[in-house]
Formats: C-alpha cells, structure tokens, sequence
C-alpha cells in the first residue's frame, strides 16, 4: 500500500507543477488554489509512504514520478522539446524508479 501512496504523491507533485505555470504569480486564485491542494497531498502521501519505505527510496521516487510526469506534461501540453534524447534521459528516470523499487526491500 505504501507504494501507491508513494505514486499518488508523485500524481499531486505532477498536479502542483502544472497548476504553478498558471498562478500567475499566486495572483490566479483557482490556479493557487489548485497549487495549495496539489502540494498539500503530495507532500501528505510522500509522508504515509516514507513511514514503511525508506525515506531516501521514498524521496528519490517521488522526485523522478514528479519530474518524468512533468517533462511529460511539458512535450505533450506545452509544446516543451520532445526529442529522442530527452526522452531517452526521461526512461532512464524510469529506469531508475524501477531500479529503486526492486532494491528497496518492501
């Protein structure tokens, strides 16, 4: 169980990426508003998690869910690069997840 608290963490830190290009500044109310929900649970499922899973393993999978979910929301809504090394550098993150998760113990 841990671990799908561990991914919905990483889901909310994907969400509160994305709802901080559109704050405006913490101006955009609903934007900010979605900020503050996204990192609240994100930061509040990465905490469950790293109660059973290391907090270093838990950290690092968190960080690579939230950063390969927003290099992917970047290609795919933002119009951000998407050229084969950068999405062969974004499976090497992948890599690194399952990596992690395999030598982790849980």
């Amino acid at each position: 169980m841990a671990w799908l608290y561990l991914i919905l963490g990483g889901i909310f830190e994907v969400g509160f990426t994305t709802c901080m290009r559109y704050t405006e500044g913490f101006k955009n109310i609903p934007w900010t508003l979605a900020f503050i929900i996204c990192i609240g649970l994100s930061m509040f499922f990465l905490e469950v998690a790293a109660r059973t899973i290391p907090l270093g393993t838990a950290y690092a999978v968190w960080t690579g869910i939230g950063a390969l979910g927003t290099v992917a929301i970047g290609m795919i809504w933002f119009g951000e690069p998407s050229t084969l090394i950068r999405i062969m550098f974004a499976l090497g993150i992948v890599a690194c997840i399952v990596g992690l998760k395999l030598t982790s113990g849980h």
